[in-house]
């Protein structure tokens, strides 16, 4: 033990001294708060306004069509040449066709593609434009149609927790992002791992550490030693960010909703008159699901079984990469060896959406007891809320299991292939070395 933690110490200290983490530990947050502010600022930034060019030969829904600030309708019951339209300075074209009211079809011709936004806004228009004219065609009144046409709320329940609605859904959603986030950590700092055991088997370090300590206790030190540095830059770059992100959007933001700027910005009535109808519409901060599902977590149990598994599923995929790290002399040779390694996370990923429509798949059960892919898809059950107890330690315990078997293994590979130079690997080489002795 005393061993394995003098190689993670070294390791530590060797990364991060580097030039190359204290620049990416600085850049890293540089480029995702000014990702992240530069998406804010583009956001705010209007768009060029659409002028809808409206083709309505038969005039029954054009005259009801309402424009805003973003799309401007103008109604024609001529049939305009493409030319003439390339010529004018509508941007969009929509012709209905002569039966719209049985057959509601429309085409919508372009010069420059329209923003999903402002294609949502003509869609809803023409929708309810087209709804009127049927309700009038139909002789129903208008308003008495609104007042007795209501969406229904349906909301879900699990018989076995009365009382409280069910949000399984948003709760998986909020797992699958912790599970995604794994995903991405295991990969980028188990390739850490596999990349600096290719450093010292080039530079012939190892040599010499391997002569005073077992192969097993050099790859565990090596292991959460780059493990410490990941999760060290890893809490650098959430704090930096997030103090760098709240104080861009707090610059950002502080005039665009400062109620004194609003009141003395120019903008018409029916912008004005929007704005409250928004302001209206706007859900209570209480009843968004998400803020709802969060508050239903077991917040300590997930951030266990989330530490754990986080933790597992690096220690183990690191493990596996640093064996391929020894068994080859470049990253190039890497390649043939990666996908069996892979694998299995991407499926996780695949699963872990699954999961979040079809919890109680098999699929979903039995990969969140399969080592390689339970830290993903574990997570997104236990966040829902629907494990048992015996199933979430047996996950527990097959991870750990496999992951000290796997480290063993790795071992026994790393301790050949981590002296062999010059000669290509192959699978069948490799596991050669799992059988010598020494």
């Amino acid at each position: 033990m005393n061993k394995i933690l003098l190689i993670l110490q070294r390791e530590f200290i060797t990364r991060v001294r580097k030039p190359s983490f204290i620049i990416m530990s600085l850049l890293g947050p540089l480029l995702i708060a000014g990702g992240i502010t530069l998406m804010i600022y583009l956001g705010m930034q209007g768009r060029s306004e659409e002028q809808v060019l409206v083709i309505d030969r038969e005039q029954v829904i054009g005259h009801k069509l309402r424009g805003n600030d973003k799309v401007k309708f103008h109604v024609d019951n001529k049939l305009w040449t493409d030319s003439a339209f390339l010529e004018s300075p509508f941007t969009v074209r929509v012709i209905l066709l002569e039966d719209i009211l049985n057959t509601p079809q429309a085409d919508l011709f372009y010069k420059e593609l329209p923003g999903p936004q402002a294609q949502t806004i003509i869609r809803n228009e023409l929708e309810k434009a087209l709804e009127l004219a049927k309700l009038q065609s139909e002789g129903i009144d208008e308003e008495a149609y609104r007042r007795v046409r209501k969406a229904l709320d349906m909301r879900l329940f699990d018989i076995r927790k009365v009382g409280e609605e069910s949000l399984e859904q948003e709760r998986a959603g909020i797992g699958f992002f912790f599970g995604y986030f794994m995903f991405i950590f295991i990969f980028l700092y188990g390739m850490q791992v596999m990349r600096g055991v290719m450093e010292e088997k080039q530079n012939r370090v190892v040599e010499v550490i391997i002569s005073s300590v077992r192969p097993f206790q050099l790859m565990m030190g090596k292991i959460t030693g780059i493990a410490l540095v990941g999760f060290t830059q890893f809490i650098l770059w959430i704090v930096v960010t997030t103090a760098l992100v709240t104080a861009g959007s707090a610059l950002l933001l502080k005039d665009r909703f400062d109620p004194a700027t609003i009141a003395e910005t120019p903008m018409t009535a029916g912008v004005k008159q929007q704005l409250q109808e928004q302001a209206v519409a706007m859900p209570d901060v209480n009843d968004v699901k998400i803020l709802k599902a969060l508050r239903q977590i077991d917040v300590p149990v997930v951030l266990a079984v989330f530490v754990f598994f986080f933790i597992g599923g690096y220690l183990l995929y690191s493990s596996l990469l640093a064996a391929i790290g020894s068994a080859v002399d470049s990253e190039a040779e890497t390649q043939q060896f990666m996908f069996p390694v892979t694998l299995p996370m991407v499926l996780a990923i695949v699963v872990a959406q699954m999961a979040v429509y079809n919890p109680g798949a098999p699929a979903v059960v039995w990969c969140s007891f399969i080592p390689f892919t339970s830290p993903v898809v574990m997570m997104v059950r236990v966040v829902m809320g629907n494990v048992p107890a015996w199933q979430l330690l047996l996950s527990m315990a097959l991870l750990v299991i496999t992951f000290i078997g796997s480290t063993w293994l790795a071992g026994r590979i790393y301790r050949t292939g981590i002296l062999m130079y010059g000669k290509k690997a192959s699978w069948k080489e490799i596991g050669k070395w799992l059988f010598y002795k020494g």
